[in-house]
């Protein structure tokens, strides 16, 4: 299914610090300076949320072109042959203007200076100047701006007001409302994107406090995005409150692998251990949210219930010989990267096995966690390791175990006791189990094999839109852990597949090579954007119970429903 072509923009120039730039009709100032390489420092205003002017930071000298008021003709400049420009006497806030013909801004007068210095000594009036133990040390756009705009000294000799500190405002964000300089972004995230109004000032001027609503709580499940817009140190993630300073980490793009929509994140690490995760911003995916259960996920990495030793040292030659023996069936994952479904699918032709996946469905919330909570079922489709909709339970294997067509089960990152099958059920099989923490599965298995949590390896998923985006190896895995796409390589070349690749970029030579909607792509090429790939084939394909697939290319968050 193809989009419409997009309508041509409709073009104006205005004129910014005496450079003139073409930019679709309607943009914010702040957004057109930027392209021309000129901050107009700002607060409260934030390109995915409505504009309140409440900062005046990004106050401006604004001109429009002089026209005859009796006449409406153009009033020209007799020395320069030019159309004049009628400066207004004040200045005016940058983010409430938008590009018009002929707009005129300047952003560097002595005017814009002496407002900027002003607007900063107010902010810093009742400002604790805490910066070395502030969360938001690094981050802080109050410093930045403090620094580059500010007077650089502080006439301020009175008492500053006192405001709550620590207040928990829901399970997850704490607030140090001394820090709060009222830019009200986190009150409209809550009411325009998670659609759950629950915060808002109280009391007047300098006594202005940021609480909830009585008998309410900031809990919802995207509370999060609000420490990430808030631009000084007021809200705090409570669970990464104080454990690092940014500057001491390492950024790494992934994926959040929840649910299908395949939100873009950044991990943060350093030495080997991931201290958060944070919205990498995708216009065409998840604009800069995600949900607050996606950034938990890093947790899995050092769980108690993570497998870190094979069952045996010979685990991969007794995995060998058993798929070898025959009447093998093979349960894939829609949670595995598109290369590792890859090589499984070269498994099961090499053996002749049928493939079974397992689906996960819980309930869509219409912004970013959709109702299929696999992130990779597309991608099973696109390689060929699945042709039809999965189950959630494992029905038809169940029926071929109890009746003698299956001796071996090659179980890849699924508990298949949670799909459905019976404890005797696995006891009538070898389960050779491939996957990162225990479970019954694993606990019933003939042959354990550990792999890797999507933080440390790379790869790639295709999300609901089938857009095919890559994420990359954020920490090193467990000692003796090998590579999934080694332990699936090493397998598939037991069962007779040949030698295959176990690298990305060998094994993309093949992908590209054999699946026709891959063709001419490699994973170190992809853009951060992702590619769409062409599933005209899967066009309305309903990819769990009750929710059919309808493409478009997401111009916003609530496009992901």
């Amino acid at each position: 299914m193809s989009s419409a072509p997009a309508k041509p923009a409709d073009l104006v120039t205005v004129n910014i610090d005496g450079k003139d730039i073409a930019v679709p009709r309607g943009t914010n100032v702040i957004e057109a300076a930027k392209q021309l390489g000129i901050e107009i420092p700002h607060y409260c205003y934030h390109p995915k949320l409505s504009v309140v002017g409440n900062c005046r930071m990004c106050l401006i000298e604004m001109g429009l072109p002089a026209v005859d008021p009796a006449t409406k003709q153009p009033v020209m400049d007799a020395a320069t042959g030019k159309q004049k420009v009628n400066w207004m006497p004040r200045a005016q806030i940058g983010c409430a203007t938008n590009a018009s013909p002929g707009l005129h801004i300047r952003t560097n007068t002595p005017l814009v200076k002496e407002c900027r210095e002003g607007v900063t000594e107010f902010l810093l009036i009742n400002h604790p100047l805490d910066c070395p133990i502030c969360d938001q040390a690094g981050e802080c756009k109050l410093q930045e701006h403090s620094t580059a705009y500010g007077r650089g000294y502080s006439r301020f000799v009175e008492n500053k007001n006192v405001k709550p500190k620590r207040t928990q405002l829901g399970p997850r964000v704490t607030l140090d409302d001394e820090r709060c300089i009222l830019c009200s972004r986190c009150i409209r995230f809550s009411k325009e994107v998670a659609k759950d109004d629950v915060l808002g000032f109280i009391d007047r001027g300098s006594y202005s406090t940021l609480t909830c609503y009585p008998g309410k709580k900031l809990e919802n499940n995207y509370s999060l995005n609000t420490v990430d817009i808030c631009p000084v140190g007021a809200l705090t993630s409570t669970d990464f409150r104080f454990k690092m300073r940014v500057w001491f980490l390492k950024e790494t793009p992934g994926i959040d692998t929840e649910s299908s929509v395949g939100a873009n994140t950044v991990v943060w690490s350093r030495e080997g251990v991931i201290y958060r995760i944070t919205p990498r911003q995708n216009d065409a995916v998840n604009d800069t949210w995600m949900t607050d259960s996606g950034r938990l996920l890093y947790k899995q990495v050092r769980a108690e219930d993570r497998l870190l030793q094979a069952s045996s040292p010979d685990a991969l030659a007794k995995a060998a010989e058993l798929i070898r023996a025959g009447s093998v069936a093979i349960v894939g994952s829609g949670r595995s990267s598109v290369e590792e479904q890859f090589l499984t699918k070269k498994l099961a032709v090499a053996l002749k096995a049928p493939v079974a996946l397992v689906s996960r469905i819980g309930k869509g919330d219409g912004i970013l966690l959709s109702a299929d909570r696999n992130p990779n079922i597309r991608g099973a489709l696109v390689t060929g390791l699945a042709s039809a909709l999965p189950s959630q339970q494992l029905t038809t294997l169940a029926a071929d175990i109890d009746a003698g067509k299956v001796k071996t089960v090659v179980a890849i990152n699924e508990d298949l006791a949670a799909a459905g099958l019976t404890a005797a059920q696995l006891a009538k099989v070898s389960v050779i189990y491939l996957g990162t923490h225990q479970n019954a599965t694993s606990a019933a298995a003939k042959v354990v094999i550990p792999t890797l949590t999507v933080f440390e390896k790379s790869g790639s998923f295709v999300n609901q839109q089938f857009r095919l985006q890559k994420f990359a190896k954020a920490v090193p895995g467990p000692e003796g852990v090998a590579d999934d796409l080694v332990t699936l390589a090493h397998l598939a070349a037991a069962a007779g597949a040949g030698a295959l690749p176990s690298d990305l970029a060998g094994l993309w030579a093949v992908l590209a090579a054999e699946i026709p909607s891959l063709a001419g792509l490699s994973h170190a090429k992809l853009p951060a954007a992702g590619v769409v790939l062409d599933h005209a084939a899967w066009a309305g394909l309903p990819f769990v119970e009750g929710e059919t697939l309808h493409y478009k290319p997401a111009a916003s968050a609530a496009s992901n429903a």
